[in-house]
C-alpha cells in the first residue's frame, strides 16, 4: 500500500469509487493494519507511554451495545494519543467469569441430559475450556469488525498461568498479613447454582408476599408472644424471640423459656438492642442460620445455629416431617400445619424486596456456611485516605466519586470462596490425618510447609472479581515488578466502564493497586452510563429488545455503528439507540465521501511535495485554514476532557457546513478558473484541509478516513500513525473569519428571499448591497465574485449611498442591507406584512436582551465578557430594527 505513496492523485482517485462500500473497506484495512503491526506498543521507546487495559468482557456469549459503546471510546482515546506521539498501549483480554460461564455450560450440558457430577472435575473443566474458546474466538472478530486498535500480541485471559501466579500471590500475602480468612458465616446462597454469591451479586427485586404472623406459647403456660415473618419455614430453625432490653411490655418475660410450636422445642426470650420496639409487637423470631442480623444475634447470645435446608433449598434433616421438601412447598405445608394448630393468628399482603441470584434469577438463600472472607476495612481505609488526600483516582464525571466512597465507607467482609469448578482454585490444601490446613503458591510449597504428600486442595474457587480486581497490573507482568511492561506502562492512564459495575470492580481494583502497587492502578476513571433502547428501557434478552453491533455493522457500516455510539451521549449519562442516528451517522460519512472524491478528482497530478499553503490565498482559503485550526484546537481539548459527544458535534460543524457546504462551493471558482496560480493555491489548500480532517475525523471513523488518506496525496504507510493535527498561530485569520461570515450571511439572506417568493437558484436576480461602513464595502468588492455566483445576479452593485428601489424584497444582515428588485414577481402588501414580522421578531430580541442587562443579579455575575456579548447583541437587534422599520415606512410611503 505504502508503494502507491509516490503516485499521483489522478491514478489514485480513478480507484475510487462513486458509492463507498463498507465491507470491502473494513476487511482490506483491518487485514492491513493487523499484517503492519500499527497497533503494536513499544515500538516508541522514547515516547511517553499512554495505557488503556481493556475491561475483559466474559466468555459467555457476544459482545453487546454496551461494549460496543465501552470499548469505542477506549478505541477513540489510543488512536488520538498513538497520532499524538505517545507509546500507546491498549491491551486486550477476556475474562473466566466463573459462575456466568459454568451457569451456560451445565445448561447445554442439561440439554444433554448430563450434569457436571457426571462428568466430573477433569473432564468438565475441558467442555468449558472448549467453550471459552469458541466464544473467545467471536470476541475477536466482534472486535475487528468495530476496528479496533488492540496490541493482540499482549493479549490476556483471567485464568493464564501468569495472572494465576498473581492470584496465588495475592492470596497468599493476604493471607499472610490476617486479611484472608476462613469461617462459618451467613453468605449469600445461589440454590440453583449452589455456590455462595457475594452482596453485590444479588439483585434486590420488589415482591408481592405475605406476612404471618404467629403465636410462640410460654412453656409455663402464661400466655404467648407474637412474632411476624415473611419465610414462616425458616422458624424451624429459630433459637430464641428477642425483645427490645427497654420494652416494658416484656420485661417480665426476658429469660422465660418459649415452645416453639411444630417442633415442641423449647427456646429462650433474649434482650437485644437490634430490636425496634416500635415495629410490629416488638418481638422477632431469631434463626441464626438462615438470616444475617440473626447470625449476629445468635453470636452475642451464644445461641445454636439450626440450618434447615441444604444447599438447594431442600429442606433436611432437621426440618424433621418437612424433611425433603422445596422451600416453597415447605412454606405451604407449614402455612397449613400452624392453621391447624390455631397459632397462625393473621396473614397480610406484604411487598418487600427479595434478593434474587444475578445469574441464575434463583431467589438467594441466607445460609450458613464455612466460606473465605477477606477482611476489608484494613485495605478500604487505605483507599478512602489515597481519594480524600487527592492522590486517588479521578473520575469523570466527579459525581461518580460519591459512589465509589459510599460503597467503600460501608463495604462488608468479601465472602471470596464460590462452590464451582471453573476458575481459580483456592490456594489452600488440607492434611485430613493431622487435621492441619496450609496456604501456599504451589502444592510443592504446601508440601515443603507441612512436610507431608498426603494433601487435598480446597474444593472452592475464587470469586471471579478477585483476579478482575488485580486486571490493570497482573496482565502488565505483576508480580514480576522487574518485568517490562509492568515498569513502563503501570499505573495505567484511563478506564473506562459503566457506572453500574463501580462497586464491583472499579473500587476492588483500586484497593487491591494500592495494597500490592502502591500506587492507584488509572489515573481517570471515565464513567458511562448503560445504552438502552430508543424507549429508555434497558436493553434485555426477556424484553427481546437488545441490538447486535454486528447487525448495525452489517446495515450501515462499522464508522457509522461507532460514530453514533460515541457521540450520542454525555459522560455518565445513559445512550440511547436510534437506528435514525446511525442512518444520520452513515449519510455523514457519505457526505465526507463524496466530498473526498470532488476534492481528488480536482487534485489531478498533485503530489505531496506540491502542496503549498503559503502565499497569496483567496478569503475562502485562509478562512477554512483558520476553522480547521480552530476545530483541530477544540477536538483536542474536547477529547482529553473526555466529551465525545460535543467532539463529535464540532467535528460534524465543520466537515458538514464549513467544508462541504462552503469552503468546496467557493474552491471551484478557482479550480474551474483560468487564473493557473489560484487553482494550484487552492488546490494546496484542499489537499492539506481535506487530509487533516480525514485525520482528525479518524479515531471515531477508522475504515473511511483510512480508505479516502490512501488515495490523498500523503506520506507515511497509515493514517493511524499519521500526526495529530495541532494549533498552529500561523492560520490565525479573524479578518477572514470577519470577509467570510459577511459573505455568509448575504448569501443565506438571498437564498431565504428567492424561497419564500419561488425565486428559482436558476433565474437570474438583480441585487443591491448597501454596506453600513467603507470596511464592509470593501470586502463586498473585494469578494463580488463570490456574490455574483452564488446568489446568481444579472445585475450586481454594492455602495454605501445606494438608492433604494420601491419594489424590492429586503433583508437585513450584520454590517448590509440587501435589496432583490423583483418588480413584478413580489406584492408589496406581502412584502411590508413580512417586514412587519421580522421587526416584532427583532423588537423581542432587543426587549429581551434589555431586561438581561437590568437585571442587577445577572450584571453582578456575569464575565464581563458575557456581558460585552449581550450589550454588542443588544446593539445589533437594534440596528437591524432600525433599517427593517425604516424600510415598512419606505414601502408604505
Amino acid at each position: 500500500m505504502s508503494d502507491q505513496n509516490h503516485q499521483s492523485s489522478q491514478s489514485m482517485s480513478a480507484n475510487m469509487p462513486t458509492t463507498y462500500d463498507p465491507k470491502a473497506a473494513e476487511q482490506k484495512w483491518y487485514r492491513y493494519w493487523m499484517e503492519g503491526g500499527f497497533f503494536k506498543a513499544g515500538q516508541r521507546p522514547d515516547a511517553e507511554p499512554y495505557t488503556i487495559v481493556i475491561p475483559p468482557p466474559n466468555v459467555t456469549g457476544i459482545l453487546h451495545m454496551g461494549h460496543a459503546l465501552d470499548f469505542t471510546l477506549q478505541d477513540i482515546l489510543i488512536r488520538t494519543k498513538r497520532m499524538q506521539g505517545y507509546d500507546a498501549l491498549w491491551l486486550p483480554g477476556s475474562d473466566h467469569a466463573g459462575i456466568a460461564t459454568q451457569t451456560k455450560v451445565e445448561q447445554k450440558l442439561r440439554e444433554q441430559g448430563v450434569t457436571r457430577y457426571d462428568l466430573g472435575r477433569e473432564a468438565f473443566l475441558e467442555k468449558v475450556w472448549e467453550w471459552k474458546e469458541l466464544y473467545a474466538n467471536t470476541i475477536h472478530e466482534q472486535w475487528e469488525k468495530m476496528g479496533f486498535s488492540l496490541d493482540y500480541s499482549r493479549e490476556r485471559f483471567t485464568l493464564d498461568e501468569g495472572l494465576s501466579e498473581a492470584v496465588r500471590e495475592v492470596f497468599v500475602k493476604l493471607y499472610e498479613k490476617g486479611l484472608i480468612y476462613r469461617g462459618k458465616y451467613i453468605i449469600n446462597w445461589d440454590p440453583a447454582a449452589r455456590t455462595a454469591l457475594s452482596d453485590i451479586e444479588v439483585e434486590y427485586k420488589e415482591v408481592n408476599g405475605h406476612l404471618y404472623h404467629l403465636q410462640y406459647p410460654l412453656k409455663d403456660g402464661s400466655g404467648s408472644i407474637t412474632v411476624a415473618t415473611t419465610r414462616p419455614e425458616t422458624m424451624l430453625g429459630d433459637t430464641a424471640v428477642a425483645v427490645h432490653p427497654k420494652d416494658e411490655r416484656y420485661q417480665d418475660l426476658i429469660g422465660k423459656m418459649l415452645v416453639l410450636p411444630l417442633t415442641g422445642r423449647e427456646i429462650p426470650i433474649i434482650a437485644d438492642d437490634y430490636v425496634e420496639k416500635e415495629f410490629g409487637s416488638g418481638a422477632v423470631k431469631i434463626t441464626p442460620a438462615h438470616d444475617p442480623n440473626d447470625f449476629e444475634v445468635g453470636l452475642r447470645h451464644n445461641l445454636p445455629q439450626i440450618t434447615v435446608m441444604d444447599e438447594s433449598g431442600t429442606m433436611n434433616e432437621e426440618a424433621g416431617k418437612y424433611q425433603g421438601l422445596d422451600r416453597s412447598e415447605c412454606r405451604k405445608q407449614i402455612v397449613k400445619d400452624l392453621q391447624e394448630q390455631g397459632v397462625l393468628i393473621k396473614i397480610e399482603d406484604h411487598v418487600h424486596q427479595v434478593g434474587h441470584s444475578e445469574r441464575t434469577g434463583a431467589v438467594v438463600e441466607p445460609y450458613l456456611s464455612t466460606q473465605w472472607f477477606v477482611k476489608m476495612q484494613p485495605l478500604a481505609e487505605t483507599a478512602i485516605d489515597a481519594q480524600k488526600s487527592g492522590k486517588g483516582v479521578k473520575f469523570v464525571p466527579d459525581r461518580f466519586e460519591k459512589t465509589y466512597l459510599h460503597w467503600i465507607e460501608n463495604v462488608r467482609d468479601w465472602c471470596i470462596s464460590r462452590q464451582l469448578w471453573w476458575g481459580h482454585r483456592i490456594p489452600a490444601w488440607y492434611c485430613d490425618a493431622t487435621g492441619e490446613m496450609v496456604v501456599a503458591r504451589s502444592e510443592e510449597e504446601a508440601r515443603a510447609k507441612l512436610g507431608r504428600d498426603d494433601l487435598r486442595q480446597d474444593e472452592d474457587v475464587l470469586d471471579t472479581w478477585f483476579s478482575s480486581a488485580l486486571w490493570p497490573f497482573s496482565t502488565l507482568g505483576w508480580p514480576n515488578e522487574n518485568a517490562e511492561d509492568f515498569k513502563r506502562y503501570f499505573p495505567t492512564n484511563v478506564l473506562v466502564t459503566g457506572y453500574d459495575i463501580i462497586p464491583f470492580w472499579v473500587s476492588r481494583m483500586i484497593f487491591t493497586g494500592l495494597e500490592f502497587t502502591q500506587q492507584i492502578p488509572f489515573k481517570d476513571a471515565l464513567i458511562h452510563g448503560l445504552t438502552r433502547d430508543s424507549e429508555g428501557r434497558k436493553m434485555s434478552k426477556s424484553l427481546g429488545n437488545g441490538v447486535d453491533p454486528l447487525e448495525v455493522i452489517d446495515k450501515y457500516g462499522a464508522d457509522a455503528m461507532r460514530y453514533m455510539v460515541s457521540t450520542s451521549s454525555t459522560p455518565g449519562q445513559d445512550l440511547r439507540f436510534h437506528w435514525e442516528r446511525v442512518e444520520q451517522a452513515r449519510n455523514f460519512a457519505n457526505k465526507i465521501w463524496n466530498a473526498s472524491r470532488f476534492a481528488l478528482m480536482n487534485l489531478e497530478g498533485v503530489t505531496i511535495e506540491d502542496i503549498d499553503i503559503t502565499g497569496d490565498l483567496t478569503t475562502a482559503d485562509r478562512w477554512i485554514l483558520h476553522r480547521m485550526n480552530e476545530t483541530a484546537r477544540e477536538i483536542t481539548r474536547l477529547i482529553d476532557a473526555y466529551e465525545f459527544g460535543e467532539t463529535g458535534r464540532q467535528l460534524y460543524n465543520f466537515i458538514w457546513d464549513d467544508l462541504c457546504d462552503w469552503y468546496i462551493e467557493f474552491a471551484k471558482l478557482s479550480l474551474y478558473g483560468e487564473d493557473a496560480a489560484a487553482k494550484k493555491k487552492t488546490q494546496s489548500v484542499l489537499a492539506y484541509v481535506l487530509d487533516r480532517t480525514l485525520r482528525m475525523i479518524h479515531p471515531f471513523m477508522p475504515f473511511i478516513s483510512e480508505e479516502i488518506w490512501q488515495h490523498l496525496p500523503h506520506s507515511g504507510d497509515t493514517i493511524t500513525l499519521a500526526e495529530w493535527p495541532k494549533y498552529d498561530p500561523v492560520f490565525e485569520a479573524p479578518q477572514a473569519v470577519k470577509e467570510m461570515g459577511l459573505l455568509m450571511d448575504i448569501i443565506r439572506a438571498v437564498r431565504n428571499i428567492r424561497a419564500e417568493v419561488n425565486v428559482p437558484m436558476s433565474k437570474k436576480i438583480d441585487l443591491l448591497v448597501k454596506p453600513v461602513s467603507a470596511e464592509e464595502l470593501r470586502i463586498v468588492e473585494n469578494n463580488a465574485h463570490y456574490i455574483r455566483r452564488f446568489c446568481n445576479t444579472s445585475e450586481f452593485g454594492a455602495s454605501l449611498d445606494t438608492a433604494v428601489p420601491d419594489k424590492a424584497m429586503t433583508a437585513v444582515v450584520s454590517g448590509a442591507e440587501l435589496y432583490l428588485p423583483l418588480a413584478g414577481l413580489i406584492d408589496i402588501s406581502q412584502e411590508i406584512a413580512r417586514l412587519e414580522k421580522e421587526a416584532e421578531h427583532l423588537n423581542k430580541e432587543v426587549e429581551r436582551v434589555e431586561k438581561k442587562l437590568a437585571n442587577e443579579g445577572f450584571v453582578s455575575k456575569a464575565p464581563a465578557k458575557v456581558i460585552e456579548e449581550e450589550r454588542a447583541k443588544m446593539a445589533d437587534y437594534s440596528s437591524k430594527r432600525d433599517i427593517v422599520l425604516a424600510r415598512i415606512h419606505e414601502l408604505k410611503g
